[in-house]
């Protein structure tokens, strides 16, 4: 696989995501027709995987035919648990996705077992996440937390031990529309810093710390 070709610069990660399709088309959601072949690969490359993801769910009404949306619905759930599944067994993190669906991923992920969770850019409410904090889960905010109200309150009720810093480009950047870029996770420290009353080197430490915990493989890249 070309990620698997600069392993000095990329760590990356492998899974179905919950929706698919050409986003400039009509897109649907996952089924396990989709995951054919992809176990095996993750299995083939578990040494150099860092975890198995961006999987979960996303229930989105637009990715659902109406005709179809109960049987669509579980074959995501089907997809999302197979691939807990294979994460348990491999022992790797997941990196999961929970659009429009924080409630049910949080209590999926602990009905399956799952401990070694980074839920990214989670939408949501502070209650909700509170219990997957209570389940050892993480939670990494984007750039897009400098104008996000639902992010802001989020980050200054999770304690700072639970929080990791990403980007998702080229998505959730500072401005809506407008391209997100590595160098921008600098404006989630700030962000978190300044809701939490904490210095941006503090934050900046603290959650390259809880990086290193959930990925362990990334000790080859970073000190601290």
């Amino acid at each position: 696989m070309y990620v698997f070709r600069f392993p000095d610069i990329v760590a990356p990660c492998l899974g179905i995501h919950p929706v698919q399709g050409d986003p400039r088309e009509k897109q649907r959601p996952a089924n396990l027709e989709d995951l054919v072949g992809v176990e095996e690969m993750i299995r083939l490359h578990k040494e150099k995987l860092f975890a198995i993801g961006e999987i979960g769910l996303d229930l989105t009404p637009r990715y659902f035919d109406p005709d179809k949306k109960e049987m669509q619905r579980e074959g995501q759930y089907k997809v999302f648990s197979r691939q807990i599944e294979l994460a348990k067994e491999l022992d790797l993190p997941v990196n999961v996705h929970s659009r429009s669906a924080g409630r049910p991923t949080i209590n999926f992920l602990k009905e399956h077992g799952a401990s070694k969770v980074l839920l990214h850019a989670f939408d949501g409410k502070p209650s909700v996440a509170m219990q997957g904090v209570e389940a050892g889960y993480y939670f990494s905010f984007p750039p897009s937390i400098v104008r996000s109200e639902q992010k802001q309150k989020l980050a200054k009720v999770l304690p700072l031990s639970n929080i990791l810093l990403e980007t998702d480009s080229p998505a959730l950047g500072i401005e809506k529309q407008v391209r997100n870029e590595p160098k921008f996770i600098q404006s989630s420290c700030e962000m978190i810093a300044k809701i939490k009353g904490l210095k941006p080197e503090q934050v900046a430490v603290e959650t390259t710390r809880n990086a290193l915990k959930l990925f362990p493989k990334l000790q080859r890249y970073i000190k601290i």
